[in-house]
């Protein structure tokens, strides 16, 4: 797959795509019916495979001071478009111009004159142009007058409430790991560089690899059991995962620590991906670490079982999705 962070000059070989746009944070189930509309479309017209999404988040341009609440790293969203065969991916700058174009500017200039687009998919939501003045109506208008196609595809939901990126940071702030699983179609995962702690785990026996939350959502604090694998390869390893502040050793920043059963080797500075399985117990403050050892212990028993099971249900999971 190959990325572009820009609309203009764009190669011919990567004209006349049929895309599928939104920003697609997290790839859920819905996202992935957009795509699916797009490469069907991509399929009849005999034309590449292409998504389009905005770079920053708008969300982000106009609300800088805002938390990013993200479902997964550009790296982790490209890979899975990636994996369901899309072959450009377009980053759009959402930049002061482009916040300033009317649904018109922005289908002549962007989708017309800069990607030449054949096709455009996009969810029955879909919003665009300044103040959010074009819908999927203009769009729809607009492609007949500019000489592209656009399917408007309804959310499909698993209940009452349609899949969206907003259901799933919901889901992760309750602690609901079941229901994110169903919205992603996937369990979720983070993704971060292993960085230096104070090192207080392997003083208790429990060495653990920690990562920053960074622009992450922040799932309910508390305690997990999940998986990780090392630089995005290889099979996902079984282990107890904590996310909070650790306030029995007056922890002030947030993190995600993970221990990993009968592994040994060195994890500072590689890359882990991390996923959340199970939802075991809220975080809580202990009177000190032979409590907070004691209660260890049992969470990675907790933990031990839960991912246990599900090996002997599911087989022997080793990828994420």
């Amino acid at each position: 797959m190959q990325t572009f962070d820009h609309y203009i000059n764009i190669p011919k070989d990567a004209r006349g795509a049929a895309i599928a746009m939104g920003n697609f944070d997290g790839v859920h189930l819905g996202h992935q019916v957009v795509i699916e509309s797009a490469a069907k479309a991509a399929q009849k017209l005999k034309a590449p495979l292409g998504v389009a999404v905005f770079n920053p988040h708008p969300r982000r341009f106009f609300q800088p001071g805002s938390a990013p609440e993200r479902l997964q790293s550009d790296a982790a969203r490209a890979r899975l478009l990636e994996e369901r065969d899309v072959s450009f991916l377009f980053a759009l700058p959402f930049d002061r111009s482009m916040s300033m174009m009317d649904d018109r500017a922005f289908a002549r200039d962007v989708l017309v004159d800069g990607l030449g687009v054949s096709h455009v998919s996009v969810g029955a939501d879909f919003h665009y142009g300044r103040d959010r003045v074009g819908d999927t109506k203009s769009l729809q208008i607009l492609g007949k007058e500019y000489g592209f196609d656009v399917s408007v595809v309804d959310l499909e939901g698993g209940g009452a409430e349609k899949y969206s990126s907003s259901a799933v940071r919901r889901a992760l702030k309750e602690g609901d790991v079941a229901q994110v699983t169903h919205i992603l179609g996937r369990r979720w995962c983070i993704e971060g560089l292993v960085m230096r702690g104070e090192q207080r785990g392997r003083t208790i026996g429990v060495p653990t690899a920690n990562l920053s939350l960074g622009d992450y959502v922040k799932p309910r604090f508390g305690v997990y059991a999940g998986r990780a694998r090392i630089e995005a390869k290889g099979a996902f390893l079984p282990g107890v995962i904590n996310i909070g502040v650790r306030p029995t050793v007056d922890g002030v920043e947030a993190r995600l620590e993970i221990y990993l059963f009968d592994f040994a080797g060195d994890l500072y500075g590689r890359t882990l991906e991390v996923s959340l399985e199970h939802f075991i117990r809220d975080e809580q403050k202990f009177s000190g670490l032979d409590e907070l050892k004691a209660q260890i212990a049992k969470d990675i028993g907790t933990a031990r079982d839960l991912l246990e099971r599900d090996s002997k249900v599911n087989g022997e999971v080793d990828r994420a999705g």
